[in-house]
């Protein structure tokens, strides 16, 4: 069969279709109740910003795009852009994963968590499609949105890819562990990259009352920043999975050595096997020990990721089970470069 036939099958029209098709399966997950963000996901071409990906396949990656001359291969690169599914962006030598574009539905789920309102300014850190960038150009505005990545080669891609689909956020090419003092004070921070621990800069560049959303381990927390700078809030249900922050200096926080750790520690099956445990010893890692993370979980009844919590006060922050000064808490390390 020509696969030209009614078109070309990555062609406008095709992605019309597909992108349609994404936006229904995200509200029949849950997401995109606020008809703004739907406008926002029916608008932007993710294609746009997604000119080649590398898919996952036996041993490695493979390499789709949209400028092939397979329409066979194109029309799998354009059913890859609108799965609902993270995609690769770039692989570095050794095969490890450097930069992706997120999961759509999760994507949705966060901006909504963020719960911005017209004339709210926001840093995005980690903006590597820029298509997440775009979303909230979309909503607020180019004046509103900064967002940094750490690459001059991923916000240079990303900042030509967003003015050609007619966006104009500040692309600012830094560390975003130091946030972007330039252009703050910020009313909602969002990150699209896994923490080990909360940026310090992050609060002193928000304004009161401010909104930071960021993965943290593999849990997704909202902190709420008080006028003495005080961050301090609740993690959310979902569980995230998202490349680190990569930073100048050594990542801080959890390395997972203690999750691998503890395989050899005579812990039970069921709890390593259990997404629920590995959370709390992901996070807890700094100053919990595995044994001591398996006794609070059966104590607490394998308490879910909302009874969690995260403080941040000047350069302490701590991890905490249900209330910030009760009997379970643990400090989290901060950023090595001072951030």
């Amino acid at each position: 069969m020509d696969p030209q036939r009614n078109g070309d099958p990555a062609g406008p029209a095709a992605a019309a279709a597909a992108r349609e098709r994404l936006v229904r399966s995200i509200e029949r997950g849950g997401a995109l109740r606020d008809p703004r963000w739907r406008a926002a996901f029916e608008t932007v071409p993710r294609e746009a910003f997604v000119p080649a990906f590398h898919d996952s396949v036996l041993g490695g990656y493979a390499r789709l795009s949209g400028d092939d001359a397979d329409p066979l291969r194109r029309a799998a690169w354009l059913r890859g852009v609108y799965r609902d599914a993270p995609l690769a962006l770039r692989v570095d030598d050794e095969g490890r994963l450097v930069s992706s574009s997120s999961q759509p539905s999760l994507m949705a789920r966060m901006l909504e968590a963020l719960d911005v309102t017209d004339g709210c300014r926001v840093l995005e850190v980690g903006t590597g499609s820029g298509y997440n960038a775009a979303l909230l150009t979309h909503r607020l505005g180019g004046a509103a949105v900064t967002t940094v990545d750490l690459e001059e080669e991923i916000t240079a891609a990303a900042r030509e890819r967003l003015a050609a689909a007619g966006y104009r956020p500040t692309v600012v090419t830094g560390d975003g562990a130091l946030g972007c003092p330039s252009r703050a004070p910020f009313d909602r921070i969002l990150a699209t990259c896994s923490l080990g621990a909360v940026p310090t800069a992050w609060p002193r560049q928000c304004a009161a009352d401010a909104v930071i959303l960021a993965p943290l381990g593999t849990g997704l927390l909202k902190l709420r920043v008080a006028p003495d700078g005080r961050a301090e809030g609740h993690f959310l249900p979902t569980p995230v999975y998202f490349v680190p922050l990569r930073t100048p200096g050594p990542a801080a926080g959890a390395d997972g050595s203690d999750e691998a750790d503890a395989v050899g520690l005579g812990l039970p099956r069921q709890a390593l096997g259990d997404d629920r445990f590995r959370f709390l010893l992901g996070i807890g890692a700094a100053g919990l020990l595995p044994q001591e993370a398996y006794v609070l979980w059966r104590r607490e009844r394998r308490p879910q990721r909302e009874r969690y919590g995260v403080t941040v006060e000047g350069d302490r922050q701590w991890f905490w089970l249900d209330d910030p000064t009760g009997p379970y808490a643990w400090e989290l390390g901060g950023y090595p470069n001072g951030a």
